[in-house]
């Protein structure tokens, strides 16, 4: 089973770049990169929650499931 992030789908729809929500949210861009390419084993709801507030969206727009 996985979890496949989608995060760059939403930054796409927003027309927004990582640059700009990085800044926006409070982490750097390298942190960013690695929750976007799903190589993070977790993230803080604060984070999820801020991502989610600036992007306009839910949790679930930014996370899709796979079973195997």
């Amino acid at each position: 089973m996985a979890i496949i992030i989608t995060l760059d789908v939403m930054l796409a729809r927003r027309k927004m770049r990582s640059k700009e929500l990085a800044a926006a949210i409070g982490v750097t861009e390298a942190n960013l990169s690695k929750l976007k390419s799903g190589s993070v084993k977790g993230v803080k709801l604060e984070t999820l929650n801020r991502i989610c507030d600036v992007l306009d969206c839910k949790p679930g727009d930014l996370m899709d499931f796979e079973p195997d």
